[in-house]
């Protein structure tokens, strides 16, 4: 996972750009009226909780989460759906494109033509699924890396690793909440929980004007307001 982690570096001070200008309200609103739909109630929907803390996070505001939400009870929202969309990128790498829209054909059409754009095309459903493995994930910021392991490893955690000051804590899917919970109770809070596809291998790639391109192609397919998340298996070396 290590050289992979510049997609992590990459995504999250983009994520952290986007935040400041309200960029990502209305990929979190709809990631939000999703997750409703199986419990309004964030204390008892966890899936609903990770959206609401994303949003938090991002300081959407209260009455956006809530109108988001309210979606639900409205029935505005029988019209969401999540999608995962699988594709190939250049130099033999895969890419997941999760997300939650209300027009299918538009979803479609706008991220066939980013693909088109980057030398990338769409492929049928588990041609490249195959290649991922869905974990949890929990960034833990400024904190102290071996004592964040040990709490990891305590808390029932697969796997981590350290890059710079954040360490990045994976456990299985089913076992997410449980480990969220023992870590902040170890005094180790994250704003950063979420559900993650990992590749199970990964494409080294060396050349720099084929990096430059999938970075360019994951980046602009994250831009997509359908969009709610961007995975791929490559792993670049500079």
């Amino acid at each position: 996972m290590s050289g992979h982690s510049k997609w992590h570096s990459i995504k999250h001070q983009k994520g952290a750009a986007d935040a400041k200008r309200g960029a990502v309200f209305s990929k979190l609103a709809n990631a939000i009226t999703v997750a409703a739909r199986n419990g309004a109630d964030p204390e008892m929907n966890f899936q609903l909780r990770l959206a609401v803390d994303r949003a938090r996070a991002a300081n959407m505001p209260k009455d956006n989460i809530e109108r988001a939400i309210d979606k639900v009870k409205g029935g505005g929202a029988s019209a969401m759906e999540e999608i995962t969309f699988e594709a190939y990128g250049p130099g033999g790498t895969a890419f997941l494109i999760e997300t939650a829209t209300d027009n299918r054909n538009r979803s479609v059409g706008d991220i066939r033509a980013v693909l088109n754009k980057y030398d990338a095309k769409l492929a049928e459903s588990g041609s490249v699924g195959y290649l991922f493995k869905k974990r949890g994930q929990i960034v833990l910021e400024n904190v102290d890396p071996e004592t964040a392991e040990l709490a990891a490893i305590e808390a029932g955690a697969e796997d981590f690793e350290t890059e710079d000051s954040r360490v990045f804590i994976y456990t299985d899917p089913k076992e997410l909440e449980h480990v969220r919970r023992s870590l902040a109770t170890a005094g180790f809070e994250s704003n950063e929980v979420s559900f993650e596809f990992h590749p199970t291998t990964t494409v080294p790639i060396t050349d720099d004007k084929l990096s430059e391109r999938i970075i360019k192609l994951a980046t602009a397919l994250d831009d997509l307001d359908d969009v709610t998340k961007v995975s791929s298996n490559f792993e670049l070396n500079n």
